[in-house]
């Protein structure tokens, strides 16, 4: 009885003791911050980041912290330690001589537990310039393009899709060809069910070979919306075939690179251009408002469509990618997809041919060429996008614009940013 008893406590303390257990407090806390509220310094100026860090609510005292910097996206060229004191540590990032981005990457261990963060900061970063060349006959190869795809069908296919259509939202899958070879784009076509007029959105997708759903959000916010695929898949293929065309696809930013008339990326751009021209056609149209968002290869998607489309009202763009790709030839970040950052890089290419080609295709000369107000948003933490080749593309464009910036960011957005572009998007229509 005796020993039934004892076991019975000791289950019991075990018990309670468990249950004072605080699963998922962080034993460990830490804040970087730069000494710049803002992240932004002056050429020349040199950064230091303090870090703040609690054990168990102790200031950390006596741990070692690690760091390397360098510029952005580029091999580190400093690197040291440091200690915490009462919880505190300072970092330096070093300067840059031209505007730019640096990063730092910091990392310390806890009881065998590995803690780590980068922060980047800019450098005069509303001075950074491009590095692409603008092609002198960049307007009328986009021109005659155009021209071109004006005499191919407007759309090849409209089918109701009943799984996605609600009482609030109707939608469509449509099919637009969008070249002279056959090539044509697919998108859902998710339209407001309340008898009303609306401005129409174009939503154009990020990088990559997958299923596209609609989007109702912005349906929801009173848009007509075309949400975009860009490969010719039917939205309603099969797994296996999606899988398939992955695979046949690969890397497709890369094909036909060497030829600005075969390079992938031109049915894209027409692609976009004509599916606004099919969203204008429509009896639910308000017959004035026309817009285009998008995030990564979406948010450069946006900013090509704004220049090309002279019918476009409104864009926002989020971190877009194909921004100044040719960052790399000259030892600085470029943008998505990184391309030719050393000479070995895809050898079966000719890169003095492939650069050129990207001068037609390339986001900072379409930037050049946007007329219309647009709404931008950038983490400074991005490296499939890096900062430095958006902020290339984002200070040549002339018209209105409202930037955010986010330095703890990556590649992605809030979503207090995200409702503010849509509020913005609203405010636009007339």
């Amino acid at each position: 009885m005796r020993r039934f008893v004892l076991t019975l406590f000791a289950l019991l303390f075990s018990l309670t003791g468990m249950a004072q257990v605080k699963a998922g407090a962080p034993y460990v806390d830490f804040t970087v911050l730069a000494d710049h509220a803002d992240c932004h310094y002056r050429i020349g100026e040199e950064p230091r980041l303090r870090i703040f860090a609690k054990e168990g609510g102790s200031g950390l005292n006596g741990i070692q912290i690690h760091y390397e910097a360098g510029n952005d996206r580029m091999d580190p060229d400093m690197r040291g330690t440091t200690t915490f004191l009462r919880g505190e540590a300072h970092v330096p990032v070093g300067t840059m001589t031209t505007p730019g981005f640096r990063y730092c990457t910091l990392h310390f261990s806890v009881k065998g537990e590995r803690y780590t963060e980068t922060v980047k900061v800019g450098f005069s970063a509303k001075e950074i310039e491009p590095t692409i060349v603008n092609p002198l006959d960049f307007d009328l190869f986009w021109f005659q393009t155009l021209k071109k795809a004006e005499k191919l069908p407007l759309v090849s296919e409209v089918v109701e899709i009943p799984e996605f259509t609600t009482e609030e939202i109707r939608t469509l899958m449509v099919r637009i060809p969008c070249d002279e070879q056959g090539g044509s784009i697919y998108g859902y076509v998710s339209i407001p069910n309340d008898g009303e007029k609306h401005p129409v959105l174009l939503v154009p997708p990020g990088a990559g070979t997958k299923r596209i759903n609609p989007s109702t959000i912005y349906a929801k916010a009173g848009f007509i919306t075309f949400t975009m695929e860009v490969h010719g898949m039917p939205m309603n293929a099969s797994d296996e075939f999606i899988a398939s065309e992955k695979e046949r696809l690969g890397d497709y930013w890369f094909t036909g690179i060497e030829d600005r008339d075969t390079y992938y990326y031109k049915r894209i751009y027409t692609g976009c251009v004509r599916a606004i021209d099919y969203l204008m056609t429509l009896s639910e149209w308000d017959g004035e408002n026309v817009g285009v968002t998008g995030g990564s290869q979406g948010g450069a998607l946006s900013i090509v469509t704004a220049a090309l489309h002279p019918d476009v009202d409104f864009v926002a763009s989020f971190y877009p990618a194909l921004s100044d790709v040719s960052g790399y030839q000259v030892g600085r970040a470029g943008g998505w997809p990184r391309m030719f950052v050393n000479a070995n890089d895809r050898p079966e290419i000719n890169h003095k041919k492939a650069l050129r080609v990207m001068g037609y295709y390339d986001v900072v000369n379409f930037a050049r060429r946007v007329k219309c107000p647009g709404f931008y948003n950038y983490g400074f933490n991005d490296n499939t996008c890096p900062p430095t080749s958006v902020r290339a593309a984002l200070n040549v464009i002339k018209a209105p614009k409202v930037i955010i910036e986010n330095p703890a960011s990556y590649h992605w957005r809030y979503k207090e940013v995200h409702m503010d572009a849509i509020e913005w998007m609203k405010n636009q229509c007339k």
